[in-house]
């Protein structure tokens, strides 16, 4: 029996834990890829964080979040971090 590593979201997050998880699709290349709870809601942190860098804002702080994150991502799901954020 394979023993999975259980995954944890880091002190800093403060976004939404969702219950479940859900099919996410990357927007540049439409392909689709299933994330669990936990991961759906550090993607749904990333992508916030992006959208909101892209507009402008300068914050320090969530310019570092977002690293974080998807340090984070390619650490506890290299093959979604591939298709979704690379």
């Amino acid at each position: 029996m394979k023993k999975t590593k259980e995954q944890k979201l880091p002190k800093w997050f403060n976004g939404e834990l969702y219950e479940k998880g859900g099919t996410v699709q990357n927007r540049f290349s439409g392909e689709e890829y299933e994330l669990n709870n936990i991961e759906l809601s550090m993607y749904d942190f990333c992508m916030g964080a992006t959208f909101v860098i892209d507009m402008g804002s300068r914050n320090e702080k969530l310019i570092k979040e977002l690293q974080d994150g998807l340090y984070w991502f390619r650490k506890n799901n290299a093959k979604a971090y591939m298709v979704l954020l690379d």
